[in-house]
């Protein structure tokens, strides 16, 4: 079920330590990218990396060819054109022993001027007109009017360039609209462990309640809840734009299930739930920040067992995928499930469930840092069957 980030356990007992940090892939994957990194603000169509820088450099040289072109049939027929009219004049003045001939020619070259003339204005007119409504729409973009589009026309590349222009118009629309809603969602989560530490901090103030155990609880443990969701904002901001710090190091995909195991072990048994773990054997050394995707799988098997009933059951097993050099991790739950409508934005920031608490940025947190090492994480689950949890790592390139 969609809930909130727990506290993280204790490091101690994945039994590994961060170390040195090792980036792998190219120079787009940036610090902390994995070969598999895209970035949140791509389009999901197109294939990132790009296939090759070459694609605009080859636009912006057919632009550039076929401007040239149009300049120098230009300049051609007007030095043609010009030519014929000296004729012309030259005839008209008896300047020529050829003036019928003169004439003739004269003509023709005023005939081929006007038609340069024509020609180049209509050319310009093609280009000018898809350019001047990009630079227009341009500057409503730049006054903050996101809704604006371009019409695609003219030629292939023009309507490219609107295309693109339109493409990057809708994800800064989207953008907006997400960071709007991230200030709503982060000054409702905070408005409630703020009133509880006023209306504490107000009453010892004035005397109504006592400087015990009892009174200052409360306001610590609220400092708490604030303290981790601007934890969960900062781990889940870094992780989206790229730039979060991955310490990767070689790691049994194994031992780190079996540690996520024995840190909710105790939580399971204290709420009558069967927490198991299935491992295949022979399974192949990742290159992955073992903190961060102890994180994943504390996320996981939490959520998993608060929306387990006493008598279910959670199995966490690792496996390999068949066909692809990646290893699977799956949480399995025997809870209440999720509802269809609400499957699609589980892995989406402050969306949880009726019955939870929390910030709800867990899954969300869990997706971008699966998707930092390279992964990719899912959910299947019907109403009343329970949930299934999945996310593959891929392994190292040897």
């Amino acid at each position: 079920m969609p809930d909130e980030a727990p506290p993280a356990p204790d490091p101690s007992w994945r039994g590994f330590q961060a170390g040195p940090r090792r980036h792998r892939g190219p120079p787009w994957a940036g610090p902390g990218r994995g070969p598999g990194f895209r970035p949140p603000w791509w389009p999901e169509n197109e294939p990132f990396p790009p296939a090759g820088r070459g694609g605009w450099a080859a636009r912006r040289g057919r632009f550039a060819r076929r401007a040239g072109l149009v300049l120098a049939l230009f300049f051609g027929l007007t030095f043609a054109s010009s030519a014929l009219a000296v004729a012309l004049l030259s005839g008209a003045l008896g300047l020529g022993r050829h003036r019928g001939l003169a004439v003739v020619a004269g003509v023709l070259g005023l005939g081929l001027l006007f038609a340069a003339f024509v020609a180049a204005g209509r050319a310009v007119r093609r280009m000018a007109v898809p350019l001047s409504d990009v630079m227009e729409a341009a500057e409503r973009v730049a006054d903050g009017d996101y809704d604006v589009r371009v019409e695609e026309r003219g030629s292939r590349d023009l309507r490219g360039l609107a295309r693109s222009f339109n493409a990057m118009t809708e994800r800064l629309r989207a953008s907006e609209e997400q960071r709007r809603n991230l200030f709503a969602d982060v000054a409702h989560e905070l408005r409630t462990p703020l009133s509880v530490i006023q209306g504490n901090a107000e009453g010892l103030l004035d005397g109504l309640y006592p400087s015990d155990r009892a009174h200052l609880e409360p306001v610590l443990d609220e400092t708490r809840i604030m303290a981790r969701l601007l934890d969960d904002l900062q781990t889940l901001s870094t992780a989206e734009v790229g730039a979060l710090r991955l310490h990767r190091e070689p790691v049994d995909p194994r031992q780190l299930a079996e540690e996520a195991v024995t840190a909710f072990r105790q939580r399971a048994d204290a709420a009558g739930i069967a927490l198991e773990l299935r491992a295949a054997t022979g399974l192949p050394v990742l290159e992955a920040d073992p903190m961060r995707i102890g994180e994943v799988l504390s996320n996981l098997l939490s959520n998993a067992l608060r929306h387990t009933p006493p008598k279910g059951s959670v199995e966490v097993s690792v496996e390999r995928v068949d066909g692809e050099p990646a290893v699977a991790f799956s949480v399995r739950d025997t809870g209440s499930g999720i509802a269809p409508d609400a499957l699609p934005h589980v892995f989406d920031r402050f969306v949880k469930g009726p019955d939870s608490g929390g910030a709800g940025l867990g899954l969300a947190i869990a997706r971008s840092l699966v998707e930092a090492h390279g992964g990719t994480i899912t959910c299947d689950s019907s109403l009343g069957h329970g949930a299934t949890m999945r996310f593959v790592l891929p392994e190292p390139v040897r």
